[in-house]
């Protein structure tokens, strides 16, 4: 029995290790995918159709504004979520004595697994793997090898966790390319049909192989990514994460839902202006430890009674 269970546990450790490799090849996917879209869009179709005249020549142009501004905030979202920290336990973190004797309302270990620090206050949870304690909504990924904060998940698309920090350019970069890929795969589709019918086409086999794969694979991505876009939009406005909707099962009042309104502002910020980028402003870069519902004890200005 124990000899099972020391074998499962490698192969986990195994599987992480392989996912931790992925990175570079991840990103090389996504680039190729946004590479033979590229060439199928603009280099095949629709760039040429500028010099045709007409209504067509307007038709073109719209497409090729839509398809690169989409393009620009697709690439700008998922670079920001592959290369932002998704939130990290500050070194040597302790809870405020108030939090000691429990008389604030932590997630209890019976709620998200935690190991209690000790059998006498259950409230306090600790990492053995990081040997650390753990913030309330925090947990360890075993790719990363780290406690993160709110963690969501780990994404292999990304190459990094989705936390406390991205999860905003996550969801940017999950609404872009939803947006993006619907263009392509519409704007794709009367050659795509084109392809199966009767007539003389004037395009060569390599141009229409592409076209064809571009479509395919775009209508794919579109239809999938909405299913992940509904998922995380509710989650945003239950002010959960995609662990703790697993985790809590059927706790009756989520103690951290604190309606819709800020719910959302708490993943992405106050500032209106900021919403649709991969960035914050300064003031909401200032009050971000009470937008997550985590102070950091190192930051002297931080007021958690702000937000």
């Amino acid at each position: 029995m124990f000899r099972s269970g020391t074998v499962m546990a490698w192969n986990v450790f195994r599987f992480c290790t392989a996912l931790r490799g992925l990175g570079s090849i991840m990103i090389l996917l996504v680039l190729a995918v946004v590479g033979v879209t590229y060439y199928a869009v603009v280099v095949s179709n629709y760039f040429p159709a500028l010099y045709d005249g007409g209504l067509a020549s307007l038709s073109a142009l719209a497409v090729l504004i839509l398809f690169h501004v989409l393009l620009v905030m697709l690439l700008w979202s998922y670079f920001t979520v592959v290369f932002t920290d998704p939130g990290s336990v500050p070194p040597n973190w302790k809870p405020a004595l108030d939090e000691e004797r429990g008389e604030t309302d932590l997630l209890i270990e019976a709620e998200f697994g935690g190991v209690p620090l000790n059998p006498t206050n259950p409230r306090i949870r600790y990492c053995r793997k990081c040997n650390q304690l753990k913030p309330p909504r925090c947990h360890h990924c075993s790719v990363c090898g780290r406690c993160v904060l709110k963690m969501d998940h780990h994404c292999v698309w990304v190459v990094n966790c989705v936390g406390a920090l991205n999860y905003k350019y996550f969801l940017l970069f999950l609404f872009y390319t939803f947006l993006e890929t619907s263009v392509v795969a519409l704007s794709l589709l009367p050659h795509f049909i084109a392809f199966f019918s009767d007539d003389d086409l004037p395009e060569t086999p390599s141009t229409l192989a592409t076209t064809f794969l571009a479509f395919v694979l775009n209508l794919a991505f579109a239809l999938s990514v909405l299913g992940f876009l509904i998922m995380h939009i509710s989650l945003v406005a239950a002010n959960t994460t995609t662990i703790e909707a697993y985790e809590k099962k059927t706790t009756p009042k989520w103690r951290y839902d604190l309606g819709r309104k800020r719910n959302f502002e708490q993943v992405f910020g106050m500032d209106k202006w900021y919403w649709f980028i991969p960035s914050y402003s300064e003031e909401d870069l200032r009050r971000m430890p009470a937008l997550q519902g985590f102070e950091y004890p190192s930051n002297p200005d931080f007021d958690a009674q702000e937000f």
